[in-house]
């Protein structure tokens, strides 16, 4: 049976076995005003959630 000539150190085989990766942040398009917003959050340039307004802006 083979046997490794040098121990593995703890850092390179949890770098190998990682699985974490960087991604981008989702954003939707607001059905109001048609702005890239993160999804279930209040738009922040018309103040309309889920077609209704909650917060009033100065327009």
């Amino acid at each position: 049976m083979a046997v490794p000539f040098r121990k593995v150190s703890k850092t390179r085989g949890r770098k190998r076995r990682t699985h974490y990766v960087i991604s981008a942040n989702t954003t939707v398009k607001c059905p109001k005003c048609g702005e890239m917003i993160k999804p279930h959050r209040v738009c922040p340039k018309c103040g309309t959630y889920k077609n209704k307004e909650v917060v009033k802006t100065a327009e």
